[in-house]
């Protein structure tokens, strides 16, 4: 046998470094595969902020809850507390979404109004087209 040999014996057992190597690179990327997919989630829950999601980007459903106590003295309605936009499977781990109430709501009135906004406009623009049809075909009528 040759003196230069990688292979060395372990319990009876003829041992491959490569072997060895390969299995510490595929952990590795195991690893780093776990990371990656927890950076992407903490970015999902980051660009999830605005407005009221149906879902979690967990999966999970987004419930309206409602804290046990008030935040503030005075806090006013019919319920205690503050109201949140939870993800049912909610863990305070950053991963999974939570909004209060107010700020979700106020964020889709926002959308709303400006979708209103542009309809207008192409509604008004609209009606000059009609308009200005209605004037060509008078035109061709005479």
């Amino acid at each position: 046998m040759d003196s230069d040999c990688s292979y060395h014996y372990t319990d009876n057992f003829l041992i491959d470094p490569y072997e060895e190597e390969l299995k510490e690179e595929k952990r590795r990327r195991k690893e780093m595969e776990k990371m990656k997919q927890h950076w992407d989630m903490v970015g999902f829950i980051a660009d999830g902020q605005y407005g009221i999601l149906r879902r979690c980007p967990c999966g999970g459903s987004i419930k309206h809850d409602v804290s046990p106590s008030p935040k503030f003295k005075h806090d006013f309605g019919t319920q205690p507390g503050s109201s949140y936009f939870t993800c049912t499977k909610f863990k305070d781990d950053g991963l999974h979404f939570r909004q209060p109430w107010v700020f979700g709501v106020e964020q889709e009135i926002e959308k709303l109004v400006t979708k209103v906004e542009e309809q207008s406009k192409t509604i008004e623009k609209m009606r000059k087209q009609i308009q200005i049809q209605a004037e060509q075909i008078a035109k061709l009528k005479t």
